[in-house]
């Protein structure tokens, strides 16, 4: 080889080299660039309830993604405000989650203007679609049966009671599956359904819990908010309990004798896991119980061995399709 085909040669080789250099350095400049997340939490992520369990898996994804995931979050604020709550946390991340089925009309709204921007809704209804929204449907209805059974096989006087927010479908269809529930283990089990009109009504929510024990309920259980207080209110002052919503927290307080587990923690985990992945799709999805026991379950604190295997086999024939219950 000639020395001007050597020297020929070895630039080409160190061009190659620093270009490749160049290139490994741009794409783990890339990767090291962290997924934007904005979150709307409509109500307080102190609730005892849905959002204080999305929450709860906010800071579960926050823990295990590290710097690689940038978090911006806005909570408690009025319906009003929320589309330009939304629109400022599109206008600023990759990946914007609304928490609760009250931010799907809004997110839908404001997805059409930011197109490149995902969007997923923490209890998302079927019905409307996006090519840049995933909505997230977290069955309340089929979990609120077997709390319905777990409700019935706690009470001591024969009566139970639910209490709901707005009166919307996928509310009242839980309660009337809670209802369903709890006959198909009493039948003759007395059964009061009242809601409030408000998630965060806690003045309301105590007055309608207070009504069902004045009727005899002595087991309670809710879709609710912040309202969930006044529920503890009236349970604590009438020696009555709750059957708690969204995460097990049994040994945290003697109120609760129960909780159903509505994933809606898992989900905002799902949407966070799903955009780090690059797997993120847009669409409905079903959770619920076929999603496993961190998107739906039911455990009574301290229950017996037959109150559990009465359980799992409703659950086992809800996922089988031998029970079937109404949508939401």
């Amino acid at each position: 080889m000639y020395e001007g085909d050597f020297m020929r040669l070895r630039r080409f080789v160190l061009q190659a080299a620093l270009l490749a250099g160049a290139l490994a350095l741009s794409a783990n400049a890339a990767h090291a660039d962290p997924l934007k997340v904005g979150i709307l939490i409509p109500g307080s992520k102190s609730d005892k309830g849905w959002m204080e369990s999305s929450f709860d898996g906010l800071t579960a994804a926050q823990k295990k993604y590290g710097d690689k995931v940038q978090v911006q979050m806005i909570e408690n604020i009025n319906y009003a405000d929320m589309d330009q709550a939304l629109t400022n946390l599109a206008s600023k991340n990759e990946l914007v989650i609304g928490v609760g089925g009250q931010t799907q009309a809004s997110v839908y709204k404001i997805a059409k203007r930011f197109p490149k921007v995902h969007f997923s809704i923490v209890g998302g209804n079927e019905g409307e679609s996006a090519p840049n929204v995933a909505g997230y449907d977290v069955k309340q209805a089929e979990i609120a049966y077997v709390a319905g059974a777990a409700a019935a096989m706690l009470s001591k006087t024969g009566a139970i009671s639910y209490v709901g927010g707005l009166e919307i479908p996928s509310i009242v269809n839980a309660g009337k599956e809670f209802g369903k529930g709890a006959k198909s283990v009493n039948p003759n089990i007395k059964y009061t359904e009242n809601y409030t009109g408000d998630f965060d009504d806690v003045a309301k929510s105590k007055e309608a819990t207070l009504a069902a024990i004045a009727q005899g309920a002595d087991i309670h259980y809710h879709i609710l908010n912040l309202g969930l207080r006044g529920m503890e209110q009236a349970a604590k002052e009438k020696a009555t309990h709750i059957i708690g919503s969204y995460t097990d927290r049994c040994g945290t307080d003697p109120l609760y004798v129960a909780y159903s587990i509505t994933g809606t923690g898992f989900q905002v985990q799902y949407a966070i896991d799903e955009a780090v992945k690059g797997s993120w799709k847009a669409g409905y999805k079903e959770f619920g119980l076929k999603m496993g026991p961190e998107a739906s379950s039911m455990v009574i604190c301290g229950g017996t061995p037959e109150q559990k295997a009465k359980l799992d086999q409703i659950m086992k024939d809800l996922l089988d399709g031998k029970i079937t219950v109404l949508k939401g």
